[in-house]
């Protein structure tokens, strides 16, 4: 299989994970798809293939787009649960500025 058509199969192979919530498949995808986009940046681009290149730039939009939203949904599922997202800053002890929060999910 020529390496566009491996990234644009690996780029649908996200996609579909991503609609179908599928962890497992994402990984396998994304890992394809690395190594997809590995062998196409190896490669001179001839003919309509910087068009087709641009094409699949924008499917790879669409799917951060989609990613992004997973992440969100997650973030507030986990927020929700009473988990604290990760701030990303740090004391100068090395410690997380984040503080769990306790939260009863039910009655006793």
């Amino acid at each position: 299989m020529a390496a566009l058509d491996c990234l644009e199969h690996a780029l649908q192979a996200e996609r579909a994970a991503l609609l179908a919530h599928d962890v497992d498949a994402l990984v396998s995808s994304t890992a394809a798809k690395l190594s997809a986009l590995r062998r196409v940046e190896s490669l001179p681009l001839a003919g309509d293939a910087p068009a087709r290149v641009s094409a699949l730039s924008e499917l790879n939009r669409a799917n951060s787009v989609l990613l992004a939203r997973r992440r969100r949904e997650v973030t507030w599922a986990l927020r929700h649960l009473g988990r604290v997202d990760s701030t990303g800053v740090y004391d100068a002890g090395g410690q997380s500025g984040a503080r769990p929060q306790v939260r009863c999910l039910g009655v006793g």
